[in-house]
């Protein structure tokens, strides 16, 4: 069973962090959103942000917990990506070096994996009642 208004609570939330949050602070730029940090990163969070509406809407649970749990999984992988591509990014290590000194990850991404976490508990499983002897004897 999804639980819709914290579904819908989480998407909204990590699709607005992708827009408004600071991923990564570059020196003389300043704080980077997702679109700016990648573009692929970000066309592809949002697009399993789109394809888990759209599960909701027609109400495919196992499709939206499998989503929710790939999107978890996607946010990891970019994390690290974007942390290892600051890192490694000219293949020098004097000029890799002072790179990774200029670009810091920010607080953008703890947003993002809270909603990644938000969508994860949305869904619930139902578990079926199960009938004692004591409740079929009382029933007859």
């Amino acid at each position: 069973m999804i639980r819709k208004k914290i579904a819908f609570i989480g998407i909204i939330v990590a699709a607005v962090s992708t827009i408004m949050c600071p991923f990564l602070k570059v020196v003389l730029v300043g704080n980077w959103n997702m679109y700016q940090t990648d573009e692929n990163l970000f066309f592809i969070t949002n697009g399993l942000l789109a394809i888990m509406l759209l599960f909701i809407f027609i109400q495919k649970t196992k499709l939206f917990n499998f989503f929710s749990k790939l999107f978890f999984v996607w946010c990891l992988l970019a994390v690290c990506a974007v942390y290892f591509k600051t890192n490694n990014y000219f293949g020098m290590s004097l000029a890799d070096g002072v790179l990774s000194k200029t670009i810091h990850l920010r607080w953008g991404w703890i947003v993002l994996f809270g909603a990644a976490v938000v969508l994860l508990v949305s869904t619930s499983k139902i578990k079926p009642k199960t009938i004692t002897n004591e409740e079929s004897s009382n029933k007859q």
